[in-house]
């Protein structure tokens, strides 16, 4: 792939990306596609953004590509989550872009639904994902999270648990869910996520 000119502080990189995968149980698979990534000066603490340019993957609103050929690739979060465990452009692509590259190709090659679980775009797909990331059961509760994600953790300490429970966030084990979250990106990107929770996706 080459660096191509960008209009802002991001790196673009064009060109057909290669990859061989085989999860466990699973079919080996080696393919390409054409892509563009638009990598974020704030990476690893911001999501690139990546376009099929090739058009090989079909725009049929099965295969998780939205309207603007930018692939959907996971929940905000989740992929935070993953870029943080290894946080780096190669970190990004093995645990984030191949396993859904993977997916399409097995889907394209052998039919079939996706390889790994699919989520609904926008808001609901999201929602459910953090449900399960949180452990926590309403939508509200997300929400509540992701705001106290947003400020300082003594002052988010002082409030109400998202959990529920009835004590303050401090004295709930909970906090230590949401402290785990705390380091992967700024307070800014939780604040703005909770008030937009369905972009991205």
């Amino acid at each position: 792939m080459s660096i191509g000119p960008s209009r802002d502080s991001s790196t673009i990189l064009k060109g057909v990306f290669l990859f061989r995968a085989k999860p466990a149980g699973g079919k080996e698979i080696t393919d390409s596609y054409e892509l563009q990534f638009t990598v974020p000066y704030a990476f690893p603490r911001a999501i690139p953004i990546v376009k099929e340019i090739g058009h090989k993957i079909p725009r049929d609103g099965k295969h998780h590509v939205n309207q603007d050929d930018t692939l959907c690739l996971g929940s905000p979060l989740r992929l935070m989550q993953k870029i943080s465990e290894k946080p780096s452009l190669v970190g990004f692509s093995e645990k984030c872009l191949v396993p859904y590259l993977y997916a399409v190709s097995n889907k394209l090659q052998n039919g079939g639904g996706f390889a790994f679980s699919e989520l609904a775009h926008g808001e609901p797909g999201i929602i459910v994902d953090y449900l399960d990331l949180l452990g926590l059961k309403k939508r509200e509760q997300v929400i509540n999270a992701l705001k106290l994600l947003g400020v300082k953790r003594r002052i988010a300490n002082k409030k109400p648990c998202p959990c529920e429970c009835g004590q303050r966030l401090g004295r709930c084990s909970f906090h230590r869910k949401l402290n785990s979250y705390r380091n992967i990106t700024p307070r800014s990107w939780f604040r703005t996520h909770a008030t937009n929770i369905g972009a991205g996706m």
